[in-house]
């Protein structure tokens, strides 16, 4: 079992920076692919980006490429999103989830365990 409490999210003005945090618990939280996913208000939830469990291998939405950066560090069972160049399309809830699934990246569907997210809001 591993429990995820994101923080972090806030209000930013267009062009600026927030960093979220991902905590984890449960011995075993260091095996799972982590992933940062996002909800706008009546639309489905979406792919953030995602990092392996060594840290080793990320990956972006084509959305955030080049803005966003995932990163993780194990001792202290905690991944981060560093979030730069904000726009107003990026309000959304951001969530944390885990995945033991080393094939599937981009789908909540294979992600077991979910944070309950925290609100990101780029005023213009």
């Amino acid at each position: 079992q591993v429990q995820l409490v994101e923080s972090g999210g806030g209000l930013v003005q267009t062009g600026g920076s927030l960093r979220l945090s991902c905590a984890a618990s449960g011995r075993t939280a260091t095996r799972y692919r982590m992933g940062w996913f996002r909800q706008a208000p009546g639309k489905e939830r979406k792919f953030v980006a995602t990092i392996s469990s060594s840290g080793g291998t990320t990956n972006y939405a084509d959305s955030v490429k080049g803005r966003f950066t995932i990163s993780r560090d194990n001792a202290k069972n905690t991944v981060y999103l560093q979030m730069n160049s904000l726009k107003p399309e990026d309000t959304a809830v951001y969530y944390c989830a885990a995945s033991a699934n080393t094939v599937y990246k981009y789908s909540p569907t294979y992600y077991d365990y979910w944070g309950q997210g925290t609100q990101v809001t780029v005023s213009a």
